[in-house]
């Protein structure tokens, strides 16, 4: 069973509008070649500290990631870090936040745009810092990433799905539209990353309130989706409402790392989802 993996995190989308949207995700789901479930985003249900708790498997109130202007380096273990570790290499196209909690803060943004070949816990990173940045150049940013430098560890963050949701909330046309753009996109480049051996996972940090908002606790702002194609994993819906805290230490499973000291242990509940039951190493 291959250990790579590539993370697609669409910033911002709702779990509701996802599995009413996302027609070529669903269809993987309905034809038995992913799984899908719920989330239950951490609180605060802000980007930053969701992107730590992605990353690191550490909750707001240890880490110090607090709110979006806790522009400071993180003070735990990334999949980066722990990837670097293990001896793979490891790429992000990302929105600049990234770089700012794992290789340098503040960010510069002549110097930090392209980051190469780095021995930083980002070895290689392309930033962009404007919301508007278009997810198809994005997503496109990340596949030249992939056939450049072929990482065993590829993390994928787009923004526009948040960025109009801000703009028209939540339920809005609007949204559905860069949602429904997402997905058009992700039916080009799936298939070219499952033929070159990758395990595929696409989820969101957090959600989206019909009033364009999100930071509290509704379920339009904190339930959002996870879909995952990889053949360590069941298929199909799972009818679960997962807690996002260990999905940095799911992510370890699947890429054969050991996880760190700071990540939690893996519950039962995502445990269940791999075909055969084994604990983090």
């Amino acid at each position: 069973m291959s250990n790579k993996l590539i993370i697609v995190v669409l910033d911002g989308l709702r779990y509701d509008v996802a599995i009413e949207t996302l027609g070529y995700m669903e269809h993987l789901v309905e034809k038995g070649q992913a799984l899908r479930s719920a989330v239950c985003s951490e609180l605060p249900s802000l980007s930053r500290p969701l992107y730590e708790v992605l990353l690191t498997g550490t909750p707001s109130y240890s880490n110090g990631i607090h709110t979006n202007r806790s522009v400071r380096l993180s003070k735990h273990k990334s999949l980066f870090h722990l990837s670097k570790e293990a001896g793979l290499t490891n790429a992000t196209a990302s929105y600049y936040w990234v770089s700012e909690l794992y290789n340098r803060a503040p960010f510069h943004y002549i110097e930090d745009r392209m980051q190469l070949n780095t021995d930083q816990a980002i070895q290689n990173g392309m930033f962009y810092f404007e919301d508007t940045y278009p997810d198809s150049h994005l997503l496109l940013d990340g596949e030249a990433l992939r056939r450049r430098v072929q990482p065993d560890f590829l993390y994928i963050h787009s923004m526009n799905i948040d960025d109009i949701g801000h703009k028209h909330g939540g339920r809005s046309s609007e949204y559905r539209e860069k949602v429904l753009l997402a997905d058009n996109i992700l039916a080009e480049l799936m298939p070219i990353w499952l033929e070159e051996g990758y395990q595929v996972v696409v989820t969101a940090d957090h959600g989206m309130s019909e009033q364009g908002q999100h930071g509290g606790t509704t379920e339009a702002e904190r339930q959002v989706p996870l879909y995952m194609i990889s053949n360590k994993t069941h298929k199909g819906m799972q009818d679960l409402l997962l807690p996002q805290l260990p999905f940095a230490s799911f992510m370890c499973e699947l890429m054969g790392l050991d996880k760190a000291e700071t990540m939690p242990v893996l519950p039962q509940m995502w445990r269940s989802l791999l075909r055969q039951e084994g604990g983090n190493k």
